[in-house]
């Protein structure tokens, strides 16, 4: 049986798993294109009602819904727990984490998205110019399995603060988490179907993608979020895409060496590996690569992997990823690797136990692509340099983690990257006022902050003539040698 979605005889249904028992946690609906587009047609009704309410009345509901989830934290964080393997402690970060950032994003919608003045120029004086951010009205968001909470809020919660309805499509491994934000959310705002959740596998994706919404945002790999895109091609409907990462940690010489190991070892191991942020790839000068070493080994050594909720690491939540870590693994060690914690035997499924790999020659697969698992590689470089240098050396682009106690801001804006963590790990992430993205095949667009609010809203620009002006050029009634006057007045306002 698969380790989280079994399909059960009558097609319209699948269940989901516990990846640590195969125990059977729900049981959801297969929705079908047609049933999604209904969903989408729902929505849009939903959404004139939902965008005509002044930011204030929104901030009051999404508050509430705060209060709820809050009240309900247990729940929740059970029932990922359920869903994905994690431990304990690891589904009540990713709530809290939910809970700061729906606070942020109702509380800043206003301010960020409200009506404001620009300046018309020395050309237009006789204008009034204004912005206003608008709602967009339906977005569809396609979230991921491994923050199945955190993560699509980081899309939902904004796009509903900017006044959008939201049609959510959760992942296939994680459905259960989806119904539940949905069904909260109902209870706060009961008049119409603002957020709603389809559920199903890629071919639901697919048909939300095609259901007429007026943008999609999308979290998973670059491959399927390709496909995504292709499927929003179609009819030009624009997206946001969040894709993997291999994100690289530098330590320089006159790093904390304490601080930089128990970054490395969390950012790497935490969520066994599955985090998009998560730590890869280690470049440590030579100097100190001895020591900071000893100190990811010592660490790395004591983590254990199970399925009581007090374990260090949980399973892996996705069958198929074994087979890609395994691989990755045996790819290094026969490219001249050494394994320094574990090897490929630390694989048992569905758990992995931490691995640490040294001397990777830089071709190798657990450098260039996405492990997802709890996996890290140490390689020494020369100078500070270099290791930029080789962390740039990717076609992904999404965080970065830099160690130093002289050069932290100077080399993360080296980095080509969307997020830089100095002297910590993934601190961007619980910063709700911080756009978060990537580039290259990690994405584009970006969640959380004011830019993550912009997303979800369409800018409208407004001009209102408030006198006559002298030159009139943009009339065929205008009078001869106004171009020729309007010409002479740049020259003497631009020429310096």
């Amino acid at each position: 049986m698969s380790r989280a979605v079994s399909q059960q005889a009558d097609e319209q249904w699948f269940t989901s798993l516990d990846p640590r028992t195969a125990e059977v946690i729900g049981k959801h609906r297969v929705h079908s294109p047609i049933e999604v587009r209904a969903a989408v047609t729902r929505a849009r009704t939903a959404s004139l009602w939902w965008g005509g309410l002044d930011h204030a009345e929104r901030k009051r509901r999404l508050d509430a819904w705060r209060a709820l989830v809050l009240r309900r934290l247990d729940d929740i964080v059970e029932l990922v727990c359920a869903e994905t393997g994690k431990p304990l402690d690891d589904a009540r970060l990713e709530l809290v984490l939910v809970v700061d950032h729906l606070h942020w994003a109702a509380r800043n919608a206003e301010k960020v998205l409200r009506r404001r003045r620009v300046s018309p120029g020395k050309l237009m004086f006789n204008q009034a110019a204004t912005v206003e951010y608008l709602p967009m009205g339906v977005v569809g968001v396609i979230g991921p399995w491994n923050y199945p909470a955190f993560t699509p809020m980081g899309s939902i919660a904004y796009a509903l603060a900017a006044g959008n309805a939201v049609v959510f499509k959760p992942s296939e491994l994680t459905p259960g988490v989806g119904e539940w934000l949905a069904s909260t959310f109902a209870e706060v705002v009961p008049e119409h179907p603002v957020l709603t959740v389809v559920t199903g596998f890629g071919a639901t994706g697919a048909a939300l993608c095609r259901s007429g919404v007026d943008k999609v945002a999308f979290t998973g790999s670059t491959a399927t979020g390709k496909r995504v895109m292709a499927a929003c091609a179609e009819s030009l409907t624009p997206v946001l895409v969040e894709c993997g990462g291999k994100d690289p940690l530098i330590v320089d010489s006159d790093a904390d060496l304490e601080a930089a190991a128990e970054a490395a070892v969390w950012g790497a191991m935490s969520n066994a590996g599955q985090t998009c942020v998560g730590v890869e790839r280690v470049y440590v000068v030579d100097s100190v690569a001895d020591r900071f070493t000893e100190l990811v080994v010592r660490r790395a050594r004591k983590l254990k992997p199970g399925g009581q909720p007090t374990a260090h690491l949980g399973p892996i939540t996705m069958p198929e990823q074994v087979g890609i870590i395994r691989s990755h693994i045996a790819d290094a060690l026969d490219k001249g690797g050494r394994a320094l914690v574990g090897g490929l035997d630390s694989v048992r499924p569905p758990y992995v136990e931490p691995v640490v790999l040294a001397d990777v020659p830089e071709d190798s697969a657990a450098i260039t692509e996405e492990t997802f698992g709890p996996t890290l590689t140490i390689n020494r470089v020369s100078t500070v340099d270099e290791a930029v240098e080789l962390a740039n050396a990717t076609r992904y682009g999404l965080g970065a983690t830099v160690f130093s106690r002289s050069r932290g801001p100077e080399l993360a804006r080296r980095l080509r990257c969307g997020m830089v963590s100095v002297n910590g790990v993934v601190s961007f992430a619980g910063i709700a006022s911080l756009p978060f993205g990537g580039v290259g095949d990690s994405g584009f667009g970006r969640i959380h902050g004011a830019d993550g609010l912009r997303e979800f809203a369409r800018p409208q620009s407004v001009t209102r003539r408030r006198f006559w002006a002298p030159l009139q050029p943009n009339t065929f009634a205008r009078a001869n040698g106004t171009l020729r006057r309007l010409v002479r007045l740049t020259r003497l306002l631009y020429r310096r």
